[in-house]
């Protein structure tokens, strides 16, 4: 079922764009720590993005030419990597190696929705987009808000009950694990 191997559980959030996956898994992520599970995130942004800004040392420096940057402090390090090589978005797997995952018992992706690996798709029918599943069998469970027809022939949760997706997904993690 997955393009990808990982030495952890990896679970997509695939949906359109507007459909709520960041807000899902801001509601989602502490009822998961809370489970004892230590979770990575990767996500993907569609558009141009800068972590640091001008007049920041850090954003000085990378702009005078480091084409790495480590910001660190005693809570938190970044690290910042200029990749004008790559001419399109990184591979996944590429990216999923950047983090440390042997102190990761998961990796979550927001986005990504068109690779094959395990996902939950989020759908709102209001937004009149066409759902991912049946046509991708990577989906693994649908999150939405509305009514499916036909049904799914895989679990079906409401997008507004972050608790039972945790659940879902703690699941996941014991069933990947065995």
């Amino acid at each position: 079922m997955s393009d990808l191997d990982a030495p952890v559980p990896l679970l997509g959030f695939a949906a359109w764009s507007g459909t709520g996956k960041t807000t899902l898994l801001c509601a989602v992520l502490p009822r998961l720590r809370a489970a004892g599970l230590r979770v990575g995130l990767v996500k993907h942004a569609h558009h141009h993005f800068d972590i640091d800004h001008p007049g920041k040392d850090s954003y000085e420096l990378r702009q005078a030419g480091a084409g790495q940057v480590l910001v660190a402090s005693r809570h938190r390090w970044a690290l910042i990597r200029e990749t004008p090589e790559c001419g399109s978005d990184p591979a996944l797997d590429a990216l999923i190696g950047q983090l440390d995952l042997g102190r990761l018992d998961l990796v979550l992706v927001e986005g990504f929705r068109h690779l094959r690996f395990p996902k939950i798709e989020l759908h709102r029918p209001v937004l009149g987009k066409p759902l991912l599943y049946p046509d991708d069998d990577s989906i693994i469970a649908i999150a939405h808000d509305g009514v499916i027809d036909p049904p799914p022939s895989i679990p079906s949760l409401s997008i507004n009950e972050p608790e039972a997706v945790a659940e879902l997904i703690i699941r996941y993690v014991r069933e990947w694990n065995r």
